[in-house]
């Protein structure tokens, strides 16, 4: 069996995490506790970062995109990066707008100073960069209130990797409650919509050790 290398909050994982549900492709889970560098885990991926996909044979795939897309090719049905070249760079051009822009702006500033920062005991977090965090994710809420108000799906009239990739950062910062869901009802929607499916069910069970989530986490009405 596959098996995932990852961490609770890191919504790279939880990416891959999602394409795997999508695909229905079985597979089981490490927590791997990245700062400890050990040197086992170094040895499949020297970068010592998560995700990592362990092939049933042994081949070791680091890093999410590649891990999604070689899955997209492995089992194309459903497809997530698109039939076609045109909705293909869509696809591509959202999902790194919400890995590199989301993820610096809002992911970084709001569950790597409020929660990853004390978990690691680095101190207390930075309330300049946790205010930039709450700032700067209306901005990128606007954006999806935006799209799905133009289209079915982030990026078209399917489900793509760009929904799942936005998904899994927004997931994570739901875990903290920090999502202002009532200030942007389109943006609401689509994440009910994909918080309903059957791939999303296994993050709403998700509970960390003396940090749980907000009540309305695992609500499908929230």
């Amino acid at each position: 069996m596959r098996t995932l290398y990852h961490l609770w909050l890191s919504a790279f994982s939880r990416k891959v995490r999602l394409v795997l549900g999508e695909k229905r492709i079985d597979f089981e889970m490490k927590a791997e506790n990245v700062w400890r560098r050990r040197p086992e885990f170094l040895a499949i991926n020297p970068m010592g970062e998560v995700p990592v996909l362990v092939e049933p044979d042994g081949t070791a795939l680091s890093g999410s995109q590649v891990i999604c897309e070689y899955l997209d090719e492995l089992n194309p049905e459903p497809p997530l990066l698109g039939r076609q070249p045109l909705q293909r760079a869509e696809v591509r051009r959202l999902v790194d707008w919400f890995d590199r822009k989301f993820n610096t702006e809002v992911t970084e500033l709001l569950v790597g100073e409020k929660f990853m920062k004390r978990f690691l005991g680095l101190g207390e977090p930075d309330s300049a960069l946790v205010r930039a965090g709450h700032s700067n994710i209306h901005n990128h809420m606007d954006y999806i209130s935006y799209l799905v108000e133009r289209r079915k799906w982030l990026a078209g009239d399917e489900l793509s990797l760009a929904d799942l990739t936005a998904a899994a950062h927004l997931s994570t910062i739901d875990y903290i409650g920090d999502v202002p869901w009532d200030s942007h009802d389109p943006a609401k929607e689509w994440y009910a919509r994909i918080k309903s499916r059957p791939s999303f069910r296994p993050l709403l069970s998700d509970r960390i050790p003396s940090a749980p989530p907000p009540k309305h986490y695992a609500d499908l009405d929230f």
